[in-house]
């Protein structure tokens, strides 16, 4: 399995308060492609991830961290000018999150700020050969396409997949922060970024999107819409923070309700169901071949998006997206207590 993309700090302001004034900020190494393969190595899912850190104390925290995961790092670039970035992270009473903005950043204006942006094409192409001899999976997101350098490795990585015969999952999460720091964090992608999605839209096998994403990208946030929309028919699943699940995989579709637990921050929490859902599907590769109308396929389509919503719902209890994450005994734990 193969993740692709930022790795970050999350500062958490306090609940109801602001990340970039409030001295009781809480630090959290994050990046969704990050958050899936730390998840994924936690549930004991051979990953690699695929980025660029700035040689600064959040690289050296990451280093550390990947390490400790067992998360393989032979793809991950160094950075000795442009800093590691920092994401502001504004939480309400409630431990819903929004964000606002960054701190710290380098370079002139109109230039990569970040070491993530500056992620090098011709580094990563050398580096993915092996790694995709062993891979099933190559996960992305959205957020390089913001940045050109980044922009152009992800695209790379992607057409090295295809060739590979590697299946890509795109995690759309989209920020518009990251494509302009000035926008508004609740608004939709605009032409430009649309234009560059596409591309993975109709690459993907599998697509997560939150609802808002869906509607924007497709009009639906059913997710049997979604894959009806583009030409491949990927697998899809929409989320809702709380409100019930909509998936489309394997020629069977439907709605799953999320597990009720109590939220201390939401931060990864989806990061963490995409990581449980990729882990299932490499453990069992034949479910997106499901036969459609066998009620075992369903059932066991059913039980691996339970698996995923559980290490959703567990990352939920804890601050932050990484700390949280559950293994194999945990979840397996959580689910036989709701069985």
């Amino acid at each position: 399995m193969l993740c692709l993309g930022e790795a970050l700090v999350d500062r958490l302001g306090p609940p109801g308060g602001d990340p970039a004034s409030d001295r009781a900020g809480d630090d959290r190494l994050g990046g969704a492609p990050a958050n899936v393969a730390c998840g994924l190595a936690r549930l004991g899912t051979p990953v690699a991830f695929l980025g660029r850190l700035g040689r600064d104390a959040i690289g050296e925290a990451f280093a550390a961290l990947f390490a400790a995961r067992g998360v393989d790092t032979r793809a991950l670039q160094w950075d000795d000018h442009l800093p590691s970035r920092i994401v502001l992270v504004r939480r309400d009473a409630a431990g819903e999150r929004s964000f606002g903005g960054f701190a710290g950043g380098a370079g002139a204006a109109g230039a990569a700020v970040f070491a993530d942006q500056a992620l090098a094409a011709e580094r990563l192409s050398a580096a993915l050969g092996p790694l995709l001899a062993a891979a099933r999976w190559l996960l992305v997101g959205t957020i390089p396409l913001a940045s050109p350098a980044a922009a152009s490795a992800l695209q790379l990585a992607c057409l090295q997949a295809a060739t590979a015969g590697v299946a890509l999952a795109l995690d759309v999460n989209w920020r518009p922060t990251f494509w302009d720091t000035a926008a508004d964090p609740a608004s939709g992608p605009g032409p430009e970024a649309l234009a560059l999605m596409r591309p993975l839209l109709e690459q993907a096998a599998l697509i997560k999107c939150a609802r808002e994403e869906a509607e924007w990208l497709f009009g639906s946030a059913a997710a049997a819409a979604v894959s009806a929309a583009l030409p491949q028919r990927p697998a899809v699943v929409v989320s809702d923070g709380g409100a019930p699940l909509s998936w489309c995989l394997g020629g069977h579709s439907g709605v799953l309700p999320a597990f009720p637990v109590p939220l201390r921050d939401s931060t990864g929490a989806g990061d963490a169901f995409t990581a449980g859902l990729l882990h299932q599907l490499c453990a069992q590769p034949r479910l997106l071949a499901a036969q459609q109308g066998s009620p075992a396929d369903r059932q066991a389509l059913v039980a691996a998006l339970r698996f995923a919503a559980a290490c959703g719902a567990l990352v939920c209890q804890g601050a932050g997206a990484i700390d949280p994450q559950p293994d194999q005994a945990q979840v397996q734990a959580f689910l036989a207590a709701r069985a």
